[in-house]
């Protein structure tokens, strides 16, 4: 008998009334802002900072990860069954996902098997409307930024060769990337622009780190947009549309509240990329979620190096949040594949080839350990992994005192999870020292790159090529070189080149240049070329998803 697919076990489920969710976390009716019967959202007067500190922040990270993805999304939630399963208030907070990659390859981003929340078609498919309001917030500065080219009276001097910011949409379509805009009379400047993916925005970002309206608003008036022909930056304050762009996003601040397959509360917001921003749910929805409940389950995206990273030294540092301690997802596919297994081995035992690749997990190991986190490694279950591989990850954690847990919730869900669910809790409850940044603000530029790269990466130098030099310069010279930095790097390896698997020694990481996020308050060192609107497979998801008579969803998993 096959296994069901993700979108038959979510049709399938037993979904409560939202009111019934927010019952579990002692919200009173008139706070819910109903979005149908299965969503709604939340107001930010629930936040209560008391709750905050008492509470306990669990982060979800994982080892270097493979196409195939080795299921953060899913131990959350499955983990988050488990804690309730065992009698602890438990609460996921998780990102939105981006319609791009719902289409493109993965064909749903809401956890796997029976580890899900729903309404995963509407959690997939617009959800509650966040991602088009910034969208719609994006592109509104973009219209008004070519609109001061071509105004006479209330121009800003702007040098059109300077502009960096450049219009969104939630879907993959390569096409976009360098387009020609003004073409044809009377249609405004002539110029060079461009189309991101909208996770890609910098109000994605500002958006999820945010601590309120106000700071939103600061936020938004604070992003670079380009420079004048005399050298001066300009901001999205100087175009006077803040006030309007605040207005687009005064709903997608608010916090989605949605549930479990097994009617266990979750908050939806938010969905920043991690490759090129700090790839978690917003902070309001992780505040939120810790005044509403004793646990709070999160992750970062991609592996310990990029998510974990920039969570702590972004948005933990920003935000004043401490995790309690440090879930590390790892798959024994992956392993093989950081060992050199080939991708028609990777389904096949090879104890060997995942001795080779254990060294990928053990430096994400010591990563979160940096920081002063407890980690706790759960072995994300798949059938065809072998006794000998799970028991060698298992030894080989515990000769460093970290405790290594088979993690079976795609499968059988919290009762899959509750092992697991026990190590975090203990550990959890245990933990009151708060986490330690790698570096201070006010350092040095080029110092702060070079402790992530040296710590986090395992780079034994940095290079700056000659742009990048300048650019320091520059940084300096406007202000912003006292922000933390948010590295661009392939997820596929520790280093900054995807060919090089495991764990990488001896090795260089290159900035090529920087880039500016002064709205959402960090500076960006490109070590590659950051993917900021994908492509379409040759065979993408939607080909497999259609809808009927009776509105039910299939391919969507």
């Amino acid at each position: 008998m096959s296994f069901p697919t993700d979108i038959e076990i979510a049709n399938n489920a037993k979904i409560q009334h939202i009111q019934k969710i927010a019952d579990k976390l002692n919200i009173p009716a008139d706070d819910l802002e109903m979005y149908g019967k299965y969503k709604a959202k939340l107001p930010l007067s629930l936040i209560n900072p008391e709750k905050i500190k008492q509470n306990k922040l669990i982060l979800v990270t994982a080892i270097t990860p493979t196409p195939a993805g080795e299921g953060k999304t899913t131990t959350s939630i499955g983990l988050v069954d488990g804690l309730n399963k065992i009698g602890k208030q438990a609460i996921a907070v998780l990102r939105e996902p981006s319609l791009g990659p719902v289409f493109g390859i993965k064909g749903g981003a809401a956890g796997g098997g029976y580890a899900q929340v729903i309404p995963m078609e509407d959690i997939n498919l617009h959800f509650t409307g966040d991602f088009s309001a910034i969208e719609k917030a994006n592109n509104l500065l973009s219209a008004a930024l070519d609109n001061n080219l071509n105004s006479k009276k209330r121009s800003l001097n702007i040098d059109p060769k300077t502009i960096t910011w450049k219009r969104v949409m939630d879907m993959n379509d390569r096409t976009l990337r360098e387009i020609i805009i003004g073409v044809g009379n009377n249609n405004g400047v002539v110029r060079q622009d461009g189309f991101n993916i909208t996770p890609a925005s910098e109000i994605m970002a500002i958006l999820c780190l945010s601590e309120n309206f106000s700071d939103l608003k600061e936020r938004l008036g604070n992003i670079y947009v380009a420079d004048t022909f005399d050298g001066k930056p300009v901001f999205a304050k100087d175009l006077k549309v803040v006030g309007a762009m605040a207005i687009l996003l005064k709903d997608a601040i608010k916090p989605n509240l949605v549930q479990t397959l097994e009617g266990n509360p979750a908050i939806i917001h938010g969905g920043p990329f991690a490759s090129i921003a700090q790839g978690t749910n917003t902070v309001i929805a992780t505040k939120m979620g810790l005044s509403l409940s004793d646990y709070v389950v999160t992750e970062a995206g991609f592996g310990a190096d990029l998510g974990a990273e920039k969570f702590l030294n972004i948005k933990c540092t920003s935000a004043g949040l401490s995790p309690s301690v440090g879930v590390v997802v790892a798959t024994v596919r992956a392993l093989r594949h950081h060992g050199g297994a080939k991708k028609d081995e990777l389904q096949t035992p090879d104890l060997d080839k995942l001795k080779a690749g254990y060294p990928n997990l053990e430096k994400h190991i010591e990563n979160v350990q940096k920081f002063g986190i407890t980690p706790v490694v759960a072995i994300n279950s798949f059938p065809n992994d072998s006794k000998e591989e799970l028991n060698y990850i298992i030894e080989e954690c515990a000769k460093k005192d970290v405790k290594a847990i088979v993690a079976k919730g795609f499968a059988e869900g919290g009762e899959g999870m509750k092992d697991l669910a026990k190590a975090v809790a203990e550990i959890a409850d245990e933990n009151t020292t708060p986490f330690k940044s790698l570096y201070n603000n006010s350092e040095e530029i080029e110092n702060k790159i070079n402790t992530i790269a040296t710590e986090i990466y395992g780079a034994k130098s940095v290079k700056y090529l000659p742009k990048a030099k300048r650019q320091i310069k520059e940084l300096i010279k406007n202000g912003f070189d006292k922000l933390p930095v948010c590295m661009v790097k392939t997820p596929k390896s520790l280093s900054d080149d995807d060919k090089k698997l495991g764990r990488p020694t001896n090795f260089t990481v290159t900035v090529r240049e920087f880039e500016i996020a002064a709205g959402a308050g960090f500076i960006i060192p490109m070590l590659g070329d950051a993917m900021r609107m994908p492509g379409l497979p040759s065979v993408p998801a939607a080909e497999g998803m259609d809808i009927d008579d009776n509105g039910v969803i299939t391919g969507l998993s």
